[in-house]
């Protein structure tokens, strides 16, 4: 489905890059359809209230999706997401980067349902290379789907950092000095889809989709895009910029009240890492475990 526009050099500078990790989305006036367009779903994802918000759902028939209209080659990209709520169990719902070619890169948030009062679980993962099996997953300190709630991906020549609400859940390294891949050369676009996966997304496929409870909804609104839009390839940022537009992000790292932050979620609601899954990998754990142990 994905194609590659034309190109144009463009930096993204967003207004609020100062306030950007302090709060849930401050763009109200932000019309998303400058920079998002709807992709599949035969009607089913929708801009509302002139481009303030936009709704995927989900039947029996389908699914939908919406996407940015530029790639990236790094940034800070925020999206306030509102969960389906009630009963979920079967459904997916994703934000995510991906690279859209062969030996592909990615970075997903994915939302994976369940039955009513059970938590949403938050799926994370990396793919450079074509390579993922990087799951970690976590139960979130709120409820998803109560309110529109930040979440954050930021990715640059250094690090990713997953970010809910400001607060960081994971930190992925670049760890090529240990022949570890790390996605820096392939310009992503952001996706955001909702769709039935009730084979694998609830208690491992036990509980499937309640389609009498059809459509699901969830709904998405404040995108923000600090960030690099892919050009003749190259990008307009570059590692060591020193543009007052992006190395703010561009050599972010996390200081130690972040990373104590990081170490709570961690401790407190992961629920799945790779790294310590060493029935999976009985020939030895990913390098970048050992190097983080």
């Amino acid at each position: 489905m994905a194609f590659w526009p034309p190109w144009v050099v463009v930096l993204v500078a967003v207004v609020g890059l100062a306030r950007a990790a302090a709060a849930a989305g401050n763009n109200s006036d932000a019309n998303m359809g400058e920079h998002l367009q709807l992709g599949w779903g035969d009607g089913r994802a929708k801009m509302l209230n002139n481009g303030q918000l936009l709704t995927l759902s989900l039947d029996k028939t389908s699914g939908s999706g919406f996407q940015s209209k530029d790639w990236y080659l790094f940034g800070k990209i925020d999206m306030q997401i509102k969960l389906i709520p009630g009963d979920s169990a079967g459904t997916v719902t994703t934000y995510y980067l991906h690279s859209q070619t062969d030996a592909h890169d990615e970075i997903d948030f994915e939302f994976l349902g369940n039955v009513s009062g059970q938590p949403y679980t938050l799926h994370t993962n990396v793919y450079s290379q074509g390579k993922g099996d990087r799951e970690q997953q976590f139960f979130l300190w709120f409820d998803p789907a109560a309110d529109f709630h930040t979440y954050t991906i930021l990715w640059n020549p250094q690090r990713i950092i997953f970010l809910v609400d400001s607060t960081p859940i994971r930190e992925f390294k670049n760890s090529e000095s240990i022949g570890v891949a790390y996605p820096k050369s392939k310009p992503m676009r952001m996706y955001a889809t909702l769709w039935n996966a009730d084979d694998w997304a609830t208690q491992g496929g036990r509980v499937k989709t309640d389609w009498s409870k059809a459509p699901f909804t969830a709904s998405y609104k404040n995108y923000k895009a600090e960030a690099c839009v892919w050009s003749s390839g190259s990008s307009s940022c570059t590692p060591g910029s020193n543009s007052s537009n992006s190395s703010s992000w561009l050599n972010q790292e996390l200081d130690n009240t972040a990373q104590e932050r990081l170490r709570w979620v961690q401790k407190n609601y992961m629920i799945y890492n790779y790294c310590t899954d060493v029935k999976r990998f009985p020939q030895g754990l990913p390098p970048e475990c050992t190097l983080a142990a």
